[in-house]
């Protein structure tokens, strides 16, 4: 799964409130609910992503496999295709204790600390299939706990928290996307300094990112039902599983279809992101292979690119107050693909500590700034509240195509090529988003999809 961003309609005018009722909002207990939540959602991502590829390059695989390894990320794109059951299931014994939402909560929850372990007793060195069927557990279980989460955040903030509660949401997971990567990392540091072997070390590392997982579902056991999701619950009790499922599903692929230029939309939300998931694929063993230390990819990649992450979010809020849909897309996309060359750069300097964290600012602060306008344009693209979360899965998962498959040859490129030209290439892999992009706004489909506030 890309990272998410708070994106909310909003008035053009709204009575001034003070700054003091601006900050009480955020510790409103249904806002604190979703905050960690948010970082529930965050922690597994890396787990069967960037932090899994040091794991594995530190135990001798090839770049080709690693390359491959995206693949494993298949979840995130295919969730949309069980988000309908998840909106329309019953989960025996869970849903009947906790509710609807809650019952989904926890019970996706414990799947995903048992995938966690399970991956965590795997050994990259000697069974590679092993470890890629513990990620795909990972990313499964971990893409069905993100569709909850947006159900139960959309449902349970009403409209005046809505913005804190996303705001919020975002911090957290930003946070636990650090303590799987740069946490789990010193972790892993911390046990291997004690004198067990490197294999141990990434074992016990990832059985406290599992027990990490406790947090959200304590969160969950507190939490109460949204009052949403038990007036929908009544009024679809009647229906049989099989027609909410059909009801849902039909009516969210339907609306995009019978949209205008709905084919070229649909692959621009495909390849947008794509120049960030085509380098971001190679981030971790391009860093490694330079000669930079475990700890040193911990405290820059991860602990200064998160700070740049945070002040990009910020700037790409104010660009897209600033200026249309259309030129915010056209900032973000040009941005984040140009960045990918201050990679090039360090591939000629080598190994410098300055060098790196100059580079990881620059691509981390513009694929942030690229993140919030897409979001803003994904949320755009739902405007019917009675599909709002199949559709939104429906787009985020198709985002993720391009991090899933189309980058997973990343690794075959940077192997052919080496590490100064594959980040030229991976700014020229941009140049097709920004075709379709200029396609759609001559033909009027950001104009159509009226004023986006973010």
């Amino acid at each position: 799964m890309t990272a998410p961003d708070a994106t909310s309609p909003a008035a053009t005018s709204a009575p001034a409130i003070s700054w003091r009722d601006s900050l009480a909002v955020y510790l409103q207990p249904r806002v604190l609910i979703v905050l960690f939540l948010g970082f529930s959602s965050g922690l597994p991502l890396a787990l069967s992503g960037s932090t899994l590829l040091v794991w594995m390059r530190e135990a001798g695989v090839d770049l080709k496999t690693i390359g491959l390894f995206a693949l494993v990320g298949t979840p995130y794109t295919l969730k949309f295709l069980w988000a309908p059951l998840v909106d329309a299931m019953h989960v025996p014994l869970f849903t009947r204790v906790f509710g609807r939402r809650r019952g989904w909560l926890v019970f996706s929850q414990l799947l995903l600390i048992v995938a966690i372990l399970l991956l965590a007793i795997t050994d990259p060195a000697r069974s590679p299939f092993y470890v890629a069927l513990g990620a795909l557990l990972v990313a499964t279980t971990s893409s069905t706990q993100d569709i909850v989460v947006d159900a139960f955040r959309v449902e349970s903030l009403p409209e005046s928290e809505q913005a804190a509660g996303m705001a919020s949401y975002v911090a957290a997971y930003r946070i636990g996307m650090l303590v799987s990567t740069a946490g789990a990392l010193f972790i892993v540091s911390g046990f291997e300094g004690t004198g067990i072997t490197r294999t141990s070390a990434w074992m016990w590392g990832y059985v406290v990112m599992a027990a990490m997982v406790l947090i959200g579902t304590i969160t969950a056991l507190i939490a109460t039902e949204p009052e949403q999701s038990v007036r929908a619950e009544a009024a679809t009790k009647a229906e049989t599983a099989f027609a909410r499922v059909l009801h849902a599903a039909i009516g969210a692929f339907s609306e995009f279809l019978s949209r205008k230029d709905a084919l070229a939309a649909l692959a621009f939300v495909v390849l947008f992101k794509f120049t960030d998931a085509f380098s971001g694929t190679m981030t971790a063993p391009f860093v490694i292979d330079l000669g930079f230390s475990r700890n040193d990819y911990a405290a820059i990649v991860k602990g200064v690119g998160l700070a740049a992450t945070l002040i990009g979010g910020f700037a790409g809020g104010f660009v897209a107050r600033r200026y249309s849909l259309a030129t915010s897309l056209w900032i973000g996309g040009v941005v984040q693909a140009l960045a990918n060359l201050s990679f090039s750069w360090l591939a000629v300097v080598g190994t410098n500590q300055w060098a790196l964290a100059l580079a990881i600012c620059a691509e981390n602060f513009t694929s942030a700034i690229g993140t919030v306008i897409f979001v803003a344009y994904l949320s755009a693209l739902c405007q019917n509240p009675l599909h709002t979360a199949t559709q939104y899965a429906l787009l985020t998962a198709l985002a993720a195509v391009g991090r899933t498959y189309l980058s997973s040859g990343a690794g075959f490129v940077a192997d052919t090529t080496g590490w100064a030209l594959f980040f030229v290439i991976c700014v020229l892999v941009a140049i097709p988003s920004l075709i379709l992009l200029a396609y759609l706004q001559k033909r009027g489909h950001f104009e159509a999809l009226g004023p986006v506030r973010v």
